[in-house]
């Protein structure tokens, strides 16, 4: 066959569909921020942005496990509850968190207005196909939430919200089994991987053997060994000899 008959064919260049995202873990709000984003919602009066972003920072849960909530979760007998217990989709495991005062006063007007039943969900979809709020929503809410405070929205996202409250009780009490409790998360390692940078600043403690003053090398079997410029120097070739003590100011105790 001749070459004339061969016809190229173009590529199609696809576009990455991270090109121009931040990757990787959503940075959690600051306490200024949460602060700003609740009095903006006050002064403008969306009783359903108010509640949703204060049950939100309180629960701590997923996007997917909270927009799927329902009244008879937070209300009974016509008041909102201090305390209750959410299932997580995810996890199949129940998590149970405390509804501060703020939220409950967001609930409670926001359940006002709504005029809904018990077995209803608490955050129903304006579209008619859906029967509550969708996590895509909630993302593009979120977002509208960060950029209204002056921030970046491309570093924050729907995981920021249940990361805000647990990097405040880790930086207050470094405790990452009580974090892990919280989020009602099955693996303390991928805790201990959200909140690695979290512990710079809380000024960590450093290794033992840097505290001894004494560097560690590894070998290739395993063990350790102190590297020769961390002995003593009268264990180092070349350095003077440090005299022993003998007689009566020689150690007692077996130690030298």
């Amino acid at each position: 066959m001749s070459g004339e008959n061969h016809q190229s064919i173009p590529l199609v260049q696809h576009e990455p569909w991270n090109k121009g995202r931040l990757i990787g873990q959503k940075l959690p709000l600051k306490p200024k921020d949460v602060w700003s984003i609740r009095v903006r919602l006050q002064i403008l009066g969306s009783k359903r942005d108010l509640a949703l972003f204060n049950l939100a920072i309180d629960s701590k849960l997923r996007g997917c496990d909270l927009v799927a909530m329902k009244v008879r979760d937070v209300c009974i007998g016509g008041r909102v509850r201090e305390r209750t217990t959410i299932v997580q989709r995810k996890t199949s495991r129940p998590v149970q968190f405390e509804i501060t005062e703020h939220t409950r006063m967001a609930l409670g007007q926001w359940m006002d207005k709504l005029q809904v039943p018990a077995d209803s969900y608490l955050f129903p979809s304006r579209l008619h196909g859906s029967p509550h709020l969708s996590t895509r929503q909630y993302a593009r809410i979120v977002h509208k939430w960060v950029e209204s405070v002056g921030l970046d929205s491309t570093g924050y996202g729907t995981h920021s919200m249940p990361r805000t409250k647990a990097a405040q009780i880790y930086r207050k009490t470094g405790n990452l089994r009580a974090v892990q409790l919280l989020l009602g998360h099955t693996k303390l390692e991928s805790e201990a991987r959200k909140h690695r940078p979290l512990s710079r600043d809380r000024g960590r403690r450093r290794p033992h053997h840097f505290r001894t003053g004494q560097a560690l090398t590894s070998r290739p079997t395993g063990r350790v060994r102190i590297a020769p410029w961390s002995r003593p120097p009268a264990a180092v070739e070349g350095c003077p000899t440090r005299a022993e003590p003998s007689g009566a100011n020689a150690p007692t105790n077996g130690y030298r």
